[in-house]
């Protein structure tokens, strides 16, 4: 499947206005994004799965189109067969089911999350017409996680990492797997309100464990996880300033080992499709 260097993700494509979500898809295919990736928040999304990706599906030509935050406690590995057989084949070859096992605060089945993920692999393994390991990539950012994403999915996609964090992963899996990291961004050149924006769309996961424990090993302390975050702690996870700034963070992951870059722009209004940000981005970065 391919993915193409560059793709975007979105939380409106979950939480926004579908007929809107149909309008964005067909310019950010366009603009020459090869990958829409339907993103979501921590505590629910309405539609993030198969059903919702029919959307931008039918909207697009050639895009693949790839629900990244499917939670393995709410989706049933058969129900999740079931959607996926149901698309029509054109639209299969097009989608890429993104798996995740969300977080111990709010999941409330949450357990070992590495093996309550081998088992619902397992599961889909033998149901009819499930997704195939070409076909579905996982969320991750650990260590355990991450090779069993080479071993059983496409690859992996972790979240709110800075481009050491891909250094570090390309290196642990090699040559092969999928590597499509998010970048969170804000188009704005004003530190100030830019890092009040970051911020915003940080503070959801600062108590998290998974991803606490994931900064620190990238280098960050504790300090710099209190009050919001430090500036050097935003600054590395968030990038913000002209559309010229960002593609250069884009770029950058694609230099520490990424095959993808999944480019999340984050503004002031939840869930909105900042198009014109989005365009103002695609006309800084190489068309493939």
């Amino acid at each position: 499947m391919d993915v193409s260097p560059v793709g975007v993700w979105s939380t409106a494509f979950t939480h926004g206005d579908p007929d809107r979500a149909r309008v964005a898809a067909r310019a950010l295919e366009e603009l020459g994004y090869g990958t829409l990736w339907l993103g979501g928040v921590p505590g629910g999304n309405p539609r993030g799965d198969l059903h919702s990706s029919l959307n931008l599906l039918a909207a697009t030509r050639h895009v693949v189109v790839a629900p990244s935050c499917v939670s393995i406690w709410s989706v049933p590995p058969g129900r999740l067969a079931v959607a996926y057989r149901g698309l029509p084949a054109p639209y299969r070859q097009r989608t890429l089911v993104g798996l995740a096992v969300s977080h111990a605060e709010i999941a409330a089945a949450y357990r070992h999350p590495c093996a309550a993920m081998s088992a619902y692999l397992d599961a889909l393994d033998t149901s009819a017409g499930s997704p195939p390991k070409a076909a579905r990539i996982l969320g991750a950012h650990r260590p355990l996680m991450t090779r069993l994403a080479a071993d059983r999915a496409a690859g992996v996609q972790p979240y709110l990492v800075p481009p050491s964090h891909t250094a570090r992963v390309r290196a642990a899996l090699g040559a092969g797997p999928l590597l499509a990291p998010v970048v969170t961004s804000v188009v704005d050149t004003d530190p100030v309100t830019a890092r009040a924006t970051a911020r915003r769309a940080i503070s959801p996961y600062l108590m998290k464990t998974n991803y606490v424990r994931t900064w620190l090993e990238d280098g960050f302390t504790r300090g710099d996880l209190a009050d919001g975050g430090s500036d050097r702690f935003v600054d590395s996870l968030v990038v913000w300033g002209s559309a010229d700034v960002v593609a250069r963070r884009v770029l950058a992951h694609l230099e520490a080992g990424a095959d993808h870059v999944a480019l999340q722009i984050v503004t002031d209004t939840p869930h909105a499709f900042p198009l014109t940000a989005w365009r103002a981005v695609a006309e800084c970065l190489p068309r493939a």
